[in-house]
């Protein structure tokens, strides 16, 4: 399945791009080989055979004329001019800067990372020595598409070795501290009392197999928003699944549902869109809380059906009656638990909540995130080794131990984290996302979804970063406390980042076939996000 994903993204995202740059070409995008009218502003005369520094300004009804795009006022750019053997003529380096039009900055960065536009300037009149009228010819632009390609899949490429480098530090520390736990018992402990969860979650894992206690330690790091302290478990999870695996390369039923469950994302607290909200300015920024953890659970709920619908496909003949009778039980509590999250909403049962309960103030709240935040993972650390010292184990020699296995699986996942991100890289980069926004809003229009949220909805499972971005340019548009800066911001905290989840967790221990995991996991993003609709609609719409 992953290797129809991918080949599918390079090849949608390479396919974007070529057939934007053909559009180009032939609309004659970038008008290449024509000049437009402008005036140079220079604080003294130009001199030949020097750099004469002055400001080209260009007319906004010039530029709408030539380019075809509106701008709201005239447009000034910083100037460097050189003159040699003929005066009316030269080249012209232009400073660019975010405060220009996005063309203006797109036809900046056509050549390279640099905000510099190289051209041509010929005067047209003499003027005075501090306006003249010029024409100005820019640099020949051609397959800008393809070469944000090239530059996004080597960014990515790189991104992607110093995630997996920075990530050697953290899975040292973590499964050094992990270790000293597994001696202490506190593993052990964890993982008896949450025996009858494990076993219908991972009934083909022994109930006293180590799996169980990393697992069980990367579903409370997730929930409680310690995503550094996460990773190095559920690797950590992913390498003991695979000791018990019959059939090496192939994702198992534990590993496919364990991987769907980390791609629900369910979250305590989404620290990271609330920090965004608030640097954003919103009256309410940890407003998202109980939203996000109700999309999540929907998203984990969904997800955990799906995974175990899955696993029993193909069907083999005449296994159908056993199946049934087999999955019936959970079943039955898992779409109960569904209708009853449901009817309690419809009832109003969160709207009654949020206007007869009073509200912590968001300072408050600011302060209590903030605390746990901070506190957590040192409490965690002195609580570990504390009790392994009282349990009398050596914790020094044991923290060694286990951190030594850090730096193995860090490296491991560098080709699958490689391959993946550059995968997304190209995809997004090609403007292949636009394909899929305009041909999805067909299904999200009708159900309500606004479209200015979609792009966030798409690209949460592909990219952390590129979704936070998103998240952001829409919040600063429409606002952190209007109804989609709401709904954005629940999206963000409602899921995971399911690619890079699998590309992770599998790369860590060469899984090449993942079964249902991708399925299952993207089921689990479209109920999340779904669920968030739904409460975000209910309660502010």
């Amino acid at each position: 399945m992953l290797n129809y994903v991918w080949f599918g993204l390079i090849i949608l995202g390479l396919a974007a791009g070529l057939s934007s740059d053909v559009g180009d070409k032939i609309s004659d995008r970038y008008k290449n080989g024509k000049g437009i009218k402008v005036e140079l502003l220079s604080n003294s005369p130009l001199k030949k055979n020097a750099v004469n520094e002055g400001v080209i300004k260009i007319k906004k009804t010039d530029f709408e004329n030539f380019y075809g795009e509106k701008n709201a006022e005239d447009i000034a750019l910083v100037s460097k001019i050189t003159l040699k053997d003929d005066p009316n003529s030269g080249t012209v380096f232009i400073h660019s800067d975010d405060t220009k039009p996005a063309l203006i900055k797109k036809i900046a960065a056509a050549n390279g990372k640099e905000d510099d536009i190289l051209g041509r300037i010929k005067f047209t009149s003499s003027g005075s020595d501090s306006a003249l009228d010029a024409t100005l010819y820019v640099e020949e632009i051609s397959f800008m598409k393809m070469k944000e390609i090239t530059s996004s899949a080597l960014g990515y490429a790189e991104t992607a070795v110093n995630i997996a480098l920075g990530l050697i530090g953290i899975m040292a520390l973590w499964l050094g501290i992990m270790k000293i736990a597994e001696e202490a018992g506190i593993i052990k402990y964890l993982t008896k009392l949450l025996t009858p969860i494990t076993r219908f979650l991972f009934p083909d894992v022994p109930s006293d197999h180590p799996a169980l206690g990393s697992i069980i330690m990367n579903f409370s790091a997730n929930f409680l928003g310690l995503s550094n302290a996460a990773t190095p478990f559920g690797l950590k999870a992913m390498e003991e699944l695979e000791k018990l695996n019959p059939n090496k390369g192939v994702a198992t039923n534990a590993m496919c549902t364990f991987l769907t469950i980390n791609t629900a994302g369910m979250t305590l607290i989404p620290a990271t869109a609330i920090a965004i909200r608030a640097s954003a300015g919103s009256s309410e920024p940890a407003i998202i809380i109980g939203t996000s953890i109700f999309g999540s659970f929907c998203a984990t709920v969904v997800g955990i059906t799906a995974a175990k619908l899955f696993e029993n496909f193909p069907v083999k003949a005449g296994n159908i009656p056993a199946l049934i009778k087999a999955k019936k039980k959970p079943l039955s509590v898992i779409l109960g638990i569904i209708t009853f999250i449901l009817i309690a909403s419809y009832t109003g049962l969160f709207k009654l909540i949020s206007q007869n309960v009073p509200l912590p103030s968001s300072e408050t709240v600011k302060l209590i995130i903030q605390i746990v935040s901070t506190l957590a993972i040192p409490f965690l650390i002195l609580v570990f080794v504390g009790y392994g010292f009282i349990r009398k184990v050596k914790v020094y020699e044991t923290f060694i131990e286990g951190a030594k296995e850090g730096f193995n699986i860090a490296v491991r996942i560098i080709p699958y984290l490689v391959g993946m991100l550059a995968a997304i890289a190209i995809f997004r980069a090609g403007g292949a996302m636009e394909w899929l926004i305009y041909t999805l809003s067909y299904v999200t229009n009708p159900i309500g979804m606004p479209a200015e949220a979609l792009p966030m909805a798409l690209m949460r499972p592909l990219s952390g970063s590129g979704s936070l971005g998103v998240m952001a340019e829409i919040i600063s548009v429409h606002g952190p406390d209007s109804f989609i800066g709401i709904l954005v911001s629940t999206f963000y905290g409602s899921s995971e980042t399911t690619f890079y989840v699998l590309a992770v967790y599998f790369g860590s221990v060469n899984i090449k076939k993942t079964r249902h995991a991708l399925p299952a996991g993207l089921i689990a993003d479209t109920a999340g996000f779904l669920g968030a609709l739904f409460i975000v609609k209910m309660l502010f719409g």
